[in-house]
């Protein structure tokens, strides 16, 4: 079985939307103060604490426009944060019950068949096994309730 490694949003690219690059909607990023409670950042992969500054915005974790690039809301610290960088390791923002784990292929498409809501426990041993596929290239980890993107999975 290959070892894993969560996969954060790379640095270059949250660097550009807290110098306000536009979102994937072509949109400046809205800056708003965390409520606490659950507001991810998709670069350390922490939580955003109440309190603290965070950017609001569409992001599309994927290179180009084609039919499953899907974009959608996340949260990122409006400051500079360390990007997350474990292997194998659960990140801590992962907290929910459960997400959907699903695999895409080299050209940026859902491998039907593969999306699967699975226990949080269960996360890596399911990335894993489908990273074992040869038309697996990496996997989403995204919100069971709202589809939200979380982070990628990768083959380390």
């Amino acid at each position: 079985m290959h070892t894993i490694r969560f996969t954060a949003m790379p640095s270059d690219i949250a660097a550009g939307f807290r110098e306000g690059r536009p979102d994937g909607y072509g949109n400046p990023p809205e800056r708003a103060i965390s409520p606490g409670g659950g507001m991810p950042c998709r670069h350390c992969l922490g939580f955003i604490e109440a309190g603290e500054a965070m950017l609001v915005l569409a992001y599309r974790p994927f290179p180009k426009l084609q039919p499953y690039a899907e974009t959608g809301p996340i949260f990122l610290h409006a400051k500079a944060c360390r990007r997350y960088e474990a292997v194998e390791v659960l990140p801590p923002m992962l907290e929910s019950p459960d997400y959907i784990v699903r695999g895409y292929d080299d050209n940026d498409r859902i491998v039907y068949g593969t999306g699967a809501v699975t226990p949080t426990h269960a996360i890596a041993t399911r990335a894993a096994t489908l990273l074992e596929r040869d038309d697996i290239a990496y996997v989403h980890v995204r919100s069971a309730r709202n589809n939200c993107y979380q982070c990628r999975i990768d083959r380390a």
